[in-house]
């Protein structure tokens, strides 16, 4: 997971600053702040001891890469050898050369091995009608860092769906430890049911998804692992009904459709929009907000845009109202924001 990423100039999805302080704990175990890599990934000093902080995925992505350049570690210190940039790649190319995704997962469980004595990862079942790959420490030391099993299920899981095209619903992901403070922000990282305190960690999907077949070539393989960061850490928003929604908004800018008119574009009644948002445990509101606050701090941190010509960029009425927004969002002041010049 080593290359450049392609920052396109468009918003993107935030997260809590949680998830960026997760990534530096291996190192911070070593006794390596990393407080440096943060503010160079754009990553506002006072977010850091403000729980509710939002920050960009992007932002996120590019202090993933960072690490991972500047240390030569692509498990970030969290395992007590290295994993040397390009480890990963490597085992993406044992994976294409499965011809079932049951064949991908055992060639890539081959290599993660050759590359890992702290950990392994095993192809499990669960009756006849789930199939998992399990987290099986090696090392207690290793195996106490909850954020090391947050980081393996969702690049592998992310891996394993790319290999046969997507097709990887989560059933159920399983934690070896206690739910976090943070776990409301598993949502869009973890979409499938919990289960913490278990005995191993998990990810679990239908047993029968096993057989699909491996559809990704070589040529494939270089673009993924080119965006790796993005591939696999990132959360997706492009899934179901709140994608749809999401995908609106943000065609629409700078109009921000009401959910009358988003319903009537979806070719839905507002009544059946909101129930089926609803089922996705999503709302209109909570949607639009989470946009709006995405494209408010891309447009902080990359441009010198007046705070007054935001807020009407963003369907506010006044500078005040958005700055009421922002810090109800992020619990931080726009201006907390800019990049430092």
């Amino acid at each position: 997971m080593t290359s450049r990423l392609s920052l396109k100039p468009a918003p993107a999805l935030t997260v809590g600053i949680e998830f960026a302080l997760n990534l530096l704990s291996g190192l911070r175990r070593r006794g390596i702040e990393g407080s440096e890599l943060l503010l160079e990934a754009g990553i506002p000093p006072e977010a850091l001891s403000q729980p509710g902080a939002r920050i960009s995925t992007l932002q996120l992505a590019t202090l993933l890469r960072t690490l991972i350049e500047r240390h030569d570690d692509e498990v970030l210190g969290m395992m007590s050898r290295p994993s040397k940039r390009g480890s990963f790649a490597l085992q993406v190319r044992a994976g294409i050369a499965g011809a079932t995704l049951e064949q991908a997962i055992r060639h890539i469980a081959h290599v993660f091995r050759l590359l890992h004595d702290d950990l392994s990862l095993v192809l499990v079942h669960e009756g006849p009608e789930l199939a998992g790959v399990q987290l099986c420490f090696h090392n207690p030391e290793v195996a106490a860092n909850p954020h090391l099993h947050e980081l393996v299920l969702r690049v592998y899981w992310r891996l394993l769906a790319w290999l046969v095209g997507g097709q990887l619903p989560a059933v159920r992901f399983d934690f070896a430890y206690a739910r976090p403070a943070y776990s409301e922000g598993y949502g869009p990282i973890f979409p499938a049911p919990w289960r913490f305190e278990q005995a191993h960690s998990a990810m679990w999907f239908q047993a029968a998804r096993l057989k699909l077949p491996v559809c990704r070539d070589e040529q494939a393989l270089r673009r993924f692992v080119a965006d790796a960061p993005v591939q696999v850490i990132l959360p997706r928003r492009d899934a179901g009904i709140s994608g749809q929604v999401r995908a609106h908004l943000q065609r629409a800018q700078p109009l921000w459709p009401d959910l009358a008119r988003c319903a009537e574009a979806l070719h839905l009644s507002p009544s059946t929009l909101q129930r089926r948002l609803a089922a996705e445990g999503s709302s209109f509101q909570s949607l639009k907000d989470q946009l709006r606050r995405e494209v408010a701090i891309y447009r902080l941190h990359t441009s010198a845009l007046p705070l007054g010509k935001l807020a009407l960029e963003l369907g506010f009425s006044d500078t005040a109202a958005f700055q009421r927004a922002f810090k109800r969002w992020t619990g931080l002041a726009p201006g907390s924001y800019r990049r430092a010049k």
